[in-house]
């Protein structure tokens, strides 16, 4: 029950279903009431004015009056017979019930209907004075005017049962289908990458839900701006490292091709390979800060092995220097519809994300395969893999993975997953042998170009 209220004070929706439910039931019990009475009374109305027009009858038609002897004729129902008498009949009546006719009816009745007690039981009389003087009594079981009063009213109130359940149900799947644009804006929204804040079309929006998706609207193009600041800024902050960072290096080069003390090359080194891990910092910045930002990149059909080829020419000697056994699986070239120099970074960063994570002596696999649907691009290293409870983790900026005794930037997959959100590609992380659970296999799922 208080999970019920929860819902009930926190779901517009179940609110205004609920209120017009509860309008529907009240207005369709109050109609019943109204059209069974009216019904009855029609019902009964209709019964008297039966007897009215077989009073009418028997004088227009002159009759004369036999009482029936003997058994009663076929089809002949008790209850429900119309029973004509002369109104002094009834102090000839040989029972002081209705077991036989004339009925017992008291003389003294005066023209017009009336309900008279014969024997325990009710009748409708009408008293009617004729033509010729006579007065004669028309009569019915209330019993039996009643029942079929009530069965008439009952079927009267036919409609409003078969109505009240279809109502509530229309009722209910009108206010789905009002609220569906809402349930379709929030999946639109939730589906969006992290990097997509254009606005959202307000057009085919409800008038009362307009303000709020300009205000989001407002918020969004906040947010984007807030963001170009600090891409801007992480970027220009990357550059201005750069020249600085660059100065250093070559004084530390000179300084190496001087004649130095032992110690002091041995402290030169250290300061050699902290130069050189800043500089790749830096240039990892600079290419976040690419990937992240929004603006339009000219578009080509390229070989994915051309793409392959160029990796493995710039990564080669530091694949060397571990001894690694690195190559491309022999399968057919593709072409993809990619800006170059997104499909290249790609790749780059993964493959050297495989390098430095793979124990000397490892091999990595660059595949392709093709699909009707569907390109993917897999880079597959036999290094220590990455944790199911990872997975989300590695693609933050900065973050690496505990006990891996690698000095990597941290921004690696952080790059790809930027510039997979923004070319439409999916990233997936697995392991190269799902059996012993080790190796690293980083999937790039990327939709089959058209024409």
């Amino acid at each position: 029950m208080d999970g019920f209220k929860k819902r009930l004070s926190e779901s517009v929706q179940l609110r205004l279903s609920l209120a017009l439910s509860l309008t529907i039931v009240l207005v369709a019990v109050a109609a019943s009431a109204f059209v069974f009475v009216s019904a009855l009374d029609e019902a009964h109305e209709l019964q008297d004015d039966t007897l009215r027009q077989v009073a009418m009858l028997y004088d227009r038609q002159h009759m004369t009056l036999h009482y029936p002897e003997g058994p009663a004729l076929e089809g002949d129902d008790e209850e429900s017979r119309v029973i004509i008498q002369h109104l002094t009949d009834g102090s000839q009546a040989l029972a002081n019930g209705d077991e036989t006719l004339p009925l017992p009816l008291p003389a003294t009745l005066v023209d017009g209907l009336a309900t008279v007690n014969v024997g325990g039981e009710a009748f409708r009389v009408l008293v009617h004075s004729t033509s010729r003087g006579e007065r004669i009594a028309v009569a019915q079981e209330v019993g039996a005017r009643d029942k079929d009063a009530r069965e008439s009213a009952w079927r009267s109130l036919l409609p409003f049962l078969i109505l009240f359940p279809v109502l509530l149900l229309v009722v209910g799947d009108l206010v789905r289908k009002l609220f569906r644009p809402i349930a379709s804006l929030a999946a639109e929204i939730d589906r969006r990458g992290e990097q997509l804040l254009h606005p959202i079309d307000e057009q085919h929006l409800p008038a009362e839900v307009r303000p709020f998706v300009v205000a989001i609207n407002r918020l969004l193009t906040r947010v984007a701006q807030a963001m170009d600041g600090q891409r801007r800024f992480v970027a220009d902050a990357a550059h201005e490292l750069r020249s600085p960072m660059t100065a250093l290096s070559l004084q530390a080069e000179r300084l190496a091709a001087c004649s130095l003390q032992v110690s002091a090359r041995e402290r030169l080194l250290p300061l050699c390979q902290g130069i050189e891990r800043s500089r790749q910092l830096i240039d990892q910045l600079l290419s976040l800060a690419a990937a992240q930002a929004a603006v339009p990149r000219p578009q080509a059909r390229i070989g994915v092995h051309a793409v392959y080829r160029r990796v493995l020419e710039d990564l080669l000697p530091l694949a060397e220097q571990k001894h690694l056994d690195i190559g491309v699986e022999d399968s057919a070239d593709v072409q993809l519809l990619i800006n170059p120099m997104d499909l290249f970074t790609l790749i780059k960063n993964l493959v050297d994300n495989a390098i430095r994570y793979t124990p000397a002596g490892g091999t990595i696999d660059l595949c392709l395969a093709q699909t009707d649907t569907c390109v993917c691009l897999q880079v597959k290293d036999s290094g220590p893999g990455i944790s199911v409870e990872e997975h989300d983790r590695v693609f933050d900026p900065f973050y690496r993975t505990l006990g891996s005794g690698e000095t990597g930037s941290g921004l690696g997959l952080s790059i790809v997953r930027a510039i997979a959100e923004r070319v439409g590609a999916r990233v997936a992380l697995g392991f190269t042998d799902e059996t012993s659970r080790r190796g690293l296999c980083v999937s790039l799922w990327f939709p089959c170009a058209r024409g």
